[in-house]
């Protein structure tokens, strides 16, 4: 069995980013990874412009200055600002020629056509000078880029009317397990409801890729083989379950039946060891166990990081240390990825009973790395973690 980081850089060599679409620029952009450098086409600001409503000024004209005229935002004037003047101006407005200070409304006395400073103005004060925050071709949003909110203003304000962003990953979710009921279903003996096909297809969802299909298939080798050649146009195949070495695990023989150039089967991990890992053409299949932590463990640290890649982004596969918050201790025979919530003073490891629990998972932030053996730590020592957002 292969380690989980030699096992994570195999599925990183068989990932490349996906190609590049146009997409109107809108709400459809939003969480979509920018796929070229985006540039600024012009200075902005594009003027000296005021930070403040109040008064444009020549610093050092003196404390009483006549008011010639006026500028509202949007506004503008030809007419230059001689010595002993001063002009009515608003926030976002551009500076009369000869003007190089902005004097506060609240530091004035107005007396009909004339104002008192309460203070000589200095030479800057108040303005925001043209191109001080992004100057003409300035590589403004990089490569790579994930578009929240305010990427979205960004864009509105340099005019792309069109954003070049990386497609998205197809996806097929498929859950196998004659065990299994719909969700809508009552389970009668020993069925339990799917969970893992909602949660997985959310996962993908969530990373960004675009979830095509999501199917529960019995373990029957021939509804398995017609399910999975079904999914094969997709650009990654996520199954869940059969991908052990019981009577009823079919995954594997189906999928070498299909053609599977098998990257590895079995990490040595805890949970999650009979993880699978290959192609068929060009779609990417993992096999992932069928308990529901087992697969939650699986995704994040194999699925995920092929699936950001993919997305032009970065994979996120390195632990971070991070201050216990409370004693722990464990006993492992393989290095244990184990649910935990960072907040705001640490970590905390959740309870879990077994890898079938999915209760725990959902106050889940990140994974807990305990290595194999006996292991012992108190609150206040570092831990490695792996964030899962």
């Amino acid at each position: 069995m292969i380690d989980v980081p030699a096992a994570q850089q195999l599925v990183l060599q068989h990932v490349r980013c996906g190609s590049t679409a146009s997409i109107p620029f809108g709400l459809g952009c939003l969480d979509r990874t920018i796929a070229a450098d985006i540039r600024a086409e012009q200075d902005s600001p594009a003027f000296d412009k005021s930070m403040m409503d109040g008064y444009a000024v020549r610093a050092g004209d003196g404390n009483r200055l006549r008011v010639v005229g006026v500028i509202p935002a949007g506004g503008a004037t030809s007419d230059p600002l001689l010595p002993h003047e001063a002009m009515r101006i608003f926030t976002g407005a551009p500076l009369p020629l000869g003007a190089d200070a902005v004097v506060k409304q609240e530091d004035v006395q107005r007396e009909q056509d004339h104002i008192q400073l309460s203070q000589t103005a200095r030479v800057g004060q108040n303005i925001l000078r043209r191109g001080s925050d992004m100057k003409i071709d300035d590589v403004v949003l990089p490569q790579g880029t994930l578009i929240n909110p305010a990427v979205l203003g960004l864009l509105a304000t340099l005019g792309c009317t069109t954003v070049p962003v990386v497609q998205r990953p197809t996806v097929s979710v498929l859950a196998t397990g004659s065990e299994l009921v719909a969700v809508n279903q009552k389970p009668v003996g020993s069925q339990i409801r799917n969970s893992n096909g909602p949660m997985i297809a959310g996962l993908a969802q969530s990373c960004g890729a675009e979830v095509i299909n999501e199917l529960l298939v019995p373990d029957d080798p021939t509804r398995l083989r017609s399910a999975i050649s079904a999914c094969l146009t997709s650009d990654v195949l996520i199954l869940s379950g059969g991908v052990s070495v019981g009577d009823y695990d079919h995954v594997p023989k189906v999928l070498a039946e299909l053609g599977l150039v098998t990257v590895f089967h079995q990490v040595n991990m805890k949970p999650g060891k009979p993880v699978l890992f290959g192609t068929i053409g060009g779609t990417l299949v993992f096999g992932l166990p069928g308990n529901p932590l087992s697969a939650f463990v699986c995704f994040h640290l194999f699925v995920r990081p092929a699936l950001l890649v993919m997305l032009g982004r970065s994979p996120q596969i390195t632990p971070i240390p991070a201050q216990l918050t409370i004693d722990c201790h464990s006993k492992h025979d393989r290095p244990t990825y184990a649910p935990a919530k960072i907040h705001s003073i640490g970590v905390e490891p959740l309870p879990w009973q077994g890898s079938s629990t999915i209760r725990a998972l959902v106050e889940a932030n990140a994974l807990q790395l305990f290595p194999a053996g006996e292991f012992h730590a108190k609150a206040g020592d570092h831990v490695p973690v792996l964030p899962l957002k």
